[in-house]
């Protein structure tokens, strides 16, 4: 089979993006403790309250894993990339509230990407989401 040009467009930055998250979730899920305590650290001074911060550091680990194999797999695609951006919105929330803004701006370019990838979505291919749906490969 031949992958069009957005077509290997989409399956290269899906790969990409899906290692991306998946080893983001998978290097803190061991030192979970430490990665909720540095949050509730950095974030003692923000307006959000510690429990709020403390979930959101438990929860996001494992969301980012999700997402990562959701990727990787081609499965659920286009809700895995919706969640994606969602994260990210998150991020760039939390990073502007203490006024990051370089990492704010790296949050940026992450979601120009995600972008990206929902506007050439219709060109998902060597996926499970196309064998879940017996949609013919390549079309």
């Amino acid at each position: 089979m031949k992958l069009s040009t957005p077509a290997l467009a989409f399956v290269l930055g899906r790969l990409m993006l899906g290692v991306n998250f998946t080893v983001h979730g998978l290097v803190r899920l061991p030192k979970l403790a430490g990665f909720r305590a540095g949050l509730l650290k950095q974030f003692a001074a923000s307006p959000l309250p510690a429990p709020l911060v403390e979930a959101f550091a438990t929860v996001l680990p494992f969301a980012e894993a999700g997402i990562g194999v959701l990727l990787l797999l081609g499965q659920f695609t286009r809700p895995a990339l919706t969640a994606a951006m969602l994260v990210l919105t998150s991020l760039v929330f939390g990073s502007a509230l203490l006024e990051q803004w370089d990492t704010v701006g790296t949050q940026m370019i992450y979601g120009i990407f995600v972008l990206g990838l929902i506007l050439l979505s219709p060109h998902n291919r060597l996926c499970l989401d196309r064998v879940s749906s017996n949609a013919p490969l390549g079309h």
